[in-house]
């Protein structure tokens, strides 16, 4: 009986995951944030930022207070943290969908302003029509799609693995109704694109099917003028 108060708060523990869309400084930035909600209201956060277009990767972690937001996360070029010195920190407020503030250095001097937003830009007028490849390593894909107005008119997406030769052929894909983005799917599988502001991305979920036992999609950014690139997060 004495181990049932802490097995009570352990299966009664809430972790939300939250992608959010913003800026730190004048730069593009995508976030994505855990907060694991304790007894009293307040959480627990972890996470990470992603810099566009360098693909530059920061950790975080910290605390958000229940009344107010009040959010201060340790900032890290590593997701361990202990035994480490923070590279900074974020400080401001996490409340209404909105998490905005001041990054601070190791020494507490403001660096820049920040804020990211769990809402991302509707997708409805997007029209488009690239077609791109790449490749990296043992991995390289083709990508062509076509939007008039946020209605898909077509799409395939290729890839292989080598040295193998493990392919994915993503085709015939149907639109669904999405907030926030665009969202394509066959069976289980979809393709979902998001507006980054310079870019595009574009990312497939549950593809198995449509790819060879070793094959998969990666995640692409298209910039506006129809060239690509792998969401490869450089840690520094």
């Amino acid at each position: 009986m004495r181990l049932l108060p802490a097995l009570l708060v352990f299966c009664c523990t809430s972790v939300s995951a939250q992608e959010m869309i913003g800026h730190v400084g004048g730069r593009a930035a995508l976030a994505n944030m855990y907060a694991t909600e304790r007894p009293d209201g307040s959480a627990r956060v972890t996470g990470d930022y992603l810099l566009l277009p360098t693909m530059q990767q920061r950790f975080l972690e910290g605390d958000r207070s229940k009344q107010l937001g009040v959010t201060v996360l340790n900032e890290g070029s590593s997701p361990i943290f202990y035994g480490r010195p923070p590279m900074g920190t974020l400080q401001g407020t996490w409340s209404g969908g909105i998490f905005k503030g001041a990054r601070f250095g190791p020494g507490g001097q403001e660096r820049e302003r920040f804020e990211f937003s769990e809402t991302f830009p509707s997708m409805d007028g997007y029209s488009a029509s690239p077609r791109c490849e790449v490749s990296e390593d043992r991995y390289a894909s083709t990508l062509a799609y076509a939007i008039e107005n946020g209605k898909l008119k077509g799409l395939e997406w290729r890839s292989r693995v080598m040295p193998a030769d493990h392919p994915c052929n993503v085709a015939g894909l149907k639109q669904q109704a999405f907030s926030g983005g665009l969202r394509f799917a066959s069976g289980r599988c979809t393709v979902t694109m998001r507006d980054l502001g310079e870019y595009v991305r574009v990312t497939a979920e549950n593809c198995a099917e449509m790819c060879g036992s070793q094959g998969y999609l990666e995640p692409v950014l298209v910039d506006k003028r129809g060239g690509c690139q792998l969401i490869r997060p450089q840690v520094r």
